[in-house]
């Protein structure tokens, strides 16, 4: 058997229970992983509320988690590329907070070997997320780039890919996190009142794209104001308020070469990735408490024996 964790109504994060069940086999193009490690993301909390079920409706009993690392232990037929044993990171349907889970090959990328597994779980769908939606807004050397809530986990590997790309980058964060920004390579500044002019005085030169990780009304109609061509900036989750303001949601899409060049900034040291605070699978209602709660800096893993 394997332990998996299950919702089977909607409600707050006491609604989650870890469950016995029957290890899943892979089918054609897929691999078992014996997950070690699975990052959580705001959706996964949206997800189980019942907020997105007009998008994404739950099939009760309900899994959960979208990105995982982890050993493979069973491939399915046509799978040339893994083995039994390959230390593998990538993203999975609602499937990843267990003790086993099911991946497409083709989505999965050989974990570096000097990554922490924390580290490896928490990297594809934020780390994906960052990238693809930099490539949409055009980021490129030379361009300054507007990151807002850029201590969470989308914003944090967006200030570093962004300068890998050789950006300059701005980051808005509480003052708590200012430091941490400064160390990843960012300029930090301020949320609240003011924050175009404090945006204006440290980029006089202009801002050519923005990036919003939060979408609140003042990031977002900073944003505007910032920058001139609608079409470099943008949200990365649904927000009506975005839609109201004319403000495009990006790009999402995740593919095997996308996570490759991450793991590759990652070994070249020009990435890392912060791991806020590790929880048991048995934790994963208070994981998903951390995460409602705000002001997590980088991203909360759960860990599986």
């Amino acid at each position: 058997m394997s332990r998996a964790v299950v919702f089977t109504e909607y409600g707050d994060p006491d609604v989650l229970r870890v469950v016995d069940a029957e290890i899943p086999r892979p089918g054609t193009g897929q691999v078992r992983v014996r997950v070690k490690a699975a990052g959580l993301q705001p959706f996964d909390s949206l997800f189980r509320s019942g907020k997105a079920a007009q998008f994404v409706p739950a099939t009760f009993p309900q899994r959960l988690g979208n990105e995982v690392a982890g050993v493979v232990d069973a491939v399915g037929a046509g799978v040339t590329y893994f083995a039994v044993g390959d230390e593998v990171l990538g993203p999975v349907m609602l499937a990843a907070l267990a003790e086993h889970a099911l991946a497409d090959a083709d989505q999965l990328v050989i974990k570096p070997e000097n990554m922490p597994w924390e580290e490896a779980g928490a990297l594809s769908a934020s780390g994906q997320t960052a990238h693809a939606s930099l490539r949409q807004l055009g980021v490129s050397e030379g361009d300054t780039v507007l990151i807002h809530a850029a201590a969470g986990g989308v914003g944090s590997l967006a200030v570093q890919i962004a300068k890998a790309w050789g950006a300059t980058v701005i980051g808005t964060a509480s003052e708590r996190n200012h430091d941490y920004l400064r160390s990843l390579g960012a300029i930090p500044v301020a949320y609240g009142e003011g924050l175009t002019d404090r945006v204006r005085a440290v980029a006089p030169g202009g801002v050519d794209a923005s990036l919003d990780g939060v979408a609140t009304e003042d990031s977002l109609r900073s944003a505007i104001e910032l920058v001139e061509d609608p079409a470099r900036l943008g949200v990365v989750a649904f927000n009506p308020l975005a839609m109201r303001l004319g403000v495009q949601r990006l790009s999402t899409e995740r593919s095997a070469g996308r996570l490759a060049e991450l793991t590759s900034l990652y070994e070249q040291g020009k990435l890392r990735v912060t791991v806020h605070k590790t929880f048991s699978l048995e934790q994963t209602p208070d994981a998903q408490r951390e995460v409602e709660g705000g002001h997590v800096r980088g991203k909360v893993v759960v860990t599986v024996d």
